[in-house]
């Protein structure tokens, strides 16, 4: 590892997938555990030979909080000893991953605020063991986790409402901030972020599905306003009545903590990412509509948002796997179009290694259905992808 390196003009990343959130299955709370599905952490050092055998270097990586957090305050380090030392073996630079949609079985959910103070003692002790990682996703995919967890009803907490999701909302981004502000106090950190990036799709005479993409956009971009201190708008704006005064406070008050320079913002944008609404809904889309729909999405983000942005999750989900080098070449296309017009594209990231584990039905029926997806397969054999993945890594070493 590079402990000194800036994070790349263009990174050709990978990742490893290690969703971990409590759902219910057949009457009873149980741990989705993608690490134990994929049998990663078994074969944890031919995996990464593997990738690093593709030329790829920046690896998005994270051991499980609630293997490492055993008891409120008492740590066990050995994953992420084992992690990161295979990450020096191989040439790999992490991009290190804290919390992946789960917390530890001694927190009741991310509604209740008590998990912060938990998560932040957690990321000092992180960073006073190890010293090298400068590249940080302390919370993956904040809005997604609140989303999922508090307004669609399916993961963690299993709440259904806007204010549940206000709430939760408020203090994953609380949790983000705070780690990042530790981050930035003890080295030159770089924010390296990864969020759900919807792409609301209507037809624009369509009164009814351009109301709904707006609502959908406005609710989903509220991760962003929080962190980037921006006010929400639309249906989002009532955020600001629902979440504690303190929260907001310490918020706003840690807005700005991670410099521009130090920020690549993280769209994770699958073809399932666009989503069609009212009569566009009617008619197929094809992945030209999909890459343009991010395209377009894209850049109406950055003149809202105005920081450096790279796609930190990709892959064929939502079509069948034999399109992946189709999909990757359009949204690749896609991204030299953006950086071209003058937006600062940092990268993209396949997302993940190998195949996946009951993502059709967003984890909820945690039964082992493959979800195929990966780089490498559930044998880990490489995929046709795999190989025009390796030639884009030569293309931007």
């Amino acid at each position: 590892m590079m402990s000194d390196m800036d994070f790349p003009e263009f990174a050709v990343a990978c990742g490893e997938e290690g969703s971990d959130p409590l759902v219910l299955h057949d009457g009873e709370v149980v741990r989705v555990d993608q690490y134990r599905a994929s049998a990663h952490l078994e074969h944890l050092d031919a995996d990464l030979a593997d990738l690093a055998g593709l030329g790829v270097k920046v690896w998005r990586y994270g051991m499980p909080w609630r293997e490492t957090e055993t008891a409120p305050g008492v740590f066990d380090w050995t994953l992420w000893d084992r992690a990161l030392d295979a990450c020096r073996r191989h040439g790999l630079d992490p991009v290190v991953d804290l919390c992946h949609f789960g917390l530890p079985d001694h927190y009741d959910g991310f509604c209740d605020g008590r998990w912060v103070d938990g998560f932040i003692r957690y990321v000092d002790a992180f960073l006073a063991r190890y010293r090298e990682p400068r590249w940080f996703t302390p919370v993956n995919e904040p809005g997604i986790t609140a989303m999922f967890s508090a307004l669609l009803g399916m993961w963690n907490d299993r709440r259904a409402s806007t204010d549940d999701y206000f709430v939760a909302l408020g203090n994953i981004v609380l949790a983000n901030l705070e780690a990042l502000a530790r981050i930035r106090a003890d080295r030159d950190g770089w924010w390296i972020g990864s969020e759900g990036f919807g792409c609301e799709h209507a037809d624009p005479d369509d009164e009814a599905g351009v109301r709904a993409a707006t609502e959908s956009r406005d609710l989903q971009q509220a991760v962003w306003d929080l962190h980037l201190g921006i006010a929400p708008r639309g249906v989002a704006a009532r955020l600001t009545d629902v979440v504690a005064d303190p929260v907001q406070a310490r918020i706003d008050a840690l807005v700005g903590v991670v410099p521009s320079d130090r920020i690549v913002a993280g769209h994770d944008i699958y073809p399932v990412s666009v989503v069609a609404h009212g009569t566009r809904a009617e008619w197929p889309l094809s992945i030209a509509d999909r890459v343009g729909a991010y395209e377009a999405e894209a850049a109406a983000w950055f003149e809202r948002y105005r920081v450096p942005f790279w796609v930190s999750e990709t892959s064929n989900l939502g079509l069948p796997v034999d399109q992946g080098s189709e999909w990757l070449a359009a949204l690749t296309e896609s991204l030299d179009t953006l950086a071209g017009r003058g937006l600062p594209v940092r990268g993209i990231c396949w997302y993940s290694r190998g195949d996946q584990y009951d993502w059709d039905t967003a984890l909820t029926v945690p039964i082992g259905t493959v979800t195929e997806v990966g780089l490498f397969d559930a044998q880990r054999h490489p995929r046709p992808v795999a190989q025009h993945y390796a030639a884009l890594a030569r293309q931007h070493p």
